[in-house]
């Protein structure tokens, strides 16, 4: 359970960076609401790989190259579950992007992101 309660806690500072970046690209910048939620998904998913490797899983050990790689493939399939599902909840619910990327983080990061990194990147 602490391994858990840790990886929604760098999961959660991870979202802040991948938020600020979204936002700030957004409203500052005036990017299209779907790059700039990719973009911060990049810079989230950096943000989460070194939490996680470092403090959540304490997996140090192994090397950065083949955990790296790992990430690398459970990242992409965070970064299309969640941009696709930003996408169809923003265009078809008719939501506000940044509640729209509230909603599918969440869910992805609690089921997919943290089931994926304890079995396979950090295992």
């Amino acid at each position: 359970m602490v391994t858990f309660i840790k990886a929604q806690a760098a999961s959660l500072a991870a979202t802040i960076v991948d938020f600020a970046v979204t936002i700030i690209l957004v409203e500052v910048f005036h990017c299209w609401y779907l790059a700039a939620s990719v973009i911060g998904t990049i810079s989230g998913g950096v943000a989460n790989f070194v939490l996680g490797r470092r403090w959540v899983f304490k997996a140090t050990e192994k090397g950065i190259p083949i955990q790296a790689i790992k990430y690398l493939l459970v990242w992409m399939g965070n970064l299309v579950l969640v941009s696709g599902g930003v996408y169809v909840v923003t265009n078809y619910g008719r939501i506000n992007y940044v509640l729209s990327k509230i909603l599918v983080s969440v869910v992805i990061g609690a089921t997919y992101n943290y089931l994926m990194q304890k079995r396979f990147v950090f295992k």
